[in-house]
């Protein structure tokens, strides 16, 4: 039987993705965008945002010289912001330390922000061609698969048998072809459900196949109950303005726009503080649960319409009051945009 790579390598040649974006003109800047944004998304989500983002943002330089907000809005709805933030910080580091050169040495890629073991050798395997093995989400599932390695991956022994098997299987010519293509097969074929066994270029010696225990591999991690949080936002809006602020910058939603959060029994006194002791009207609306990977949040909106400001709260680095008909000056969290439409659809409705 012929060796694991070639197999996948001659399915990579006649089904494999060969026409994405960032595979037009590979370049480690270009390729390491991409990688970032897919992680723990797909890649049809990943196609318009990735498009856009390269306009904006062509080379490494001009993503370092940017404004972390202008990053961060051209993130918007693509979720898990650290992503984002670590990409600026990283591109910084590139302008600041390689002259603005995507680094082409292993240690100095995982050195940079946002960056492990996986994801820069996925980088530098399809931009430079280099022989590292890949370990992401994907080829994971395949190769738990293929060799029956039981267990949840997230343990260090698990881990370090994927790897040993990662590193087994990679070729050590057409790297690059090889990395998209395991990657392409855990995507297309070897799918978490309902995998396509049956056209899989690997199947004869697939260890979960043969013995009817594909649903096994690999492993899930144990189950826990996922707490759920509670929250107040505040819609303010004064002369068709929305008050925003941003967020600090570690925790969710880091260094983003958003409604001021508080709880229920606070809102009053924000309300007094803000609006300059005016009076206001005051509106709840239905709860919005919004789902984190390690929690739900349930976000009870307030509004808030008053005709007075306060002068003491005014537009700066990190509070603005946002005329509902602008975009706001950075990026900002899917429900967080969600209740603003809503605020929008509603003072439409009213206006009309």
């Amino acid at each position: 039987m012929t060796h694991f790579a070639d197999r996948l390598l001659a399915w990579y040649d006649e089904h494999g993705r060969k026409d994405l974006p960032w595979q037009h003109r590979p370049d480690a800047y270009r390729v390491w965008v991409s990688e970032i944004m897919l992680q723990q998304t797909q890649v049809q989500t990943v196609l318009p945002y990735y498009e856009q983002f390269m306009r904006r943002f062509p080379d490494v330089v001009s993503l370092a010289d940017a404004p972390v907000d202008d990053v961060l809005a051209h993130w918007s709805g693509l979720g898990y912001y650290a992503r984002a933030r670590n990409l600026h910080k990283a591109a910084q580091l590139v302008r600041d330390e390689h002259a603005g050169v995507f680094p082409v040495a292993i240690d100095q890629v995982v050195a940079l922000p946002g960056i492990g073991r996986s994801t820069a050798g996925a980088i530098l395997a399809l931009a430079c061609g280099q022989r590292h093995a890949i370990l992401d989400g994907n080829v994971k599932r395949v190769l738990a698969r293929h060799d029956a390695i039981g267990g949840w991956p997230g343990t260090t022994a698990v881990a370090t048998a994927l790897w040993q098997s990662a590193e087994r299987n990679t070729p050590t010519e057409r790297v690059a072809a090889y990395t998209q293509a395991i990657m392409d097969l855990g995507a297309t074929l070897c799918r978490r459900s309902r995998p396509a066994c049956s056209t899989c270029p690997v199947h004869a010696d697939c260890s979960a196949r043969l013995s009817d225990t594909i649903d096994r591999y690999p492993g899930r991690k144990p189950r826990k109950a996922k707490p759920l949080k509670q929250t107040t936002m505040v819609l303010a809006v004064s002369h068709d303005a929305l008050y925003l602020e941003r967020r600090p910058a570690a925790g969710i939603w880091g260094g983003l726009w958003s409604l001021p959060e508080m709880a229920r029994d606070d809102v009053d006194s924000w309300c007094r503080r803000v609006l300059d002791g005016g009076r206001y009207e005051r509106q709840t609306w239905d709860t919005l649960r919004h789902s984190f990977s390690h929690f739900d949040l349930d976000i009870e909106p307030v509004v808030v319409r008053s005709a007075a400001r306060s002068r003491t709260v005014a537009d700066g680095e990190d509070t603005t009051w946002l005329r509902l008909d602008s975009q706001p000056p950075g990026g900002v969290a899917a429900p967080v945009q969600r209740l603003i439409n809503q605020l929008k659809t509603e003072i439409h409705v009213t206006n009309s």
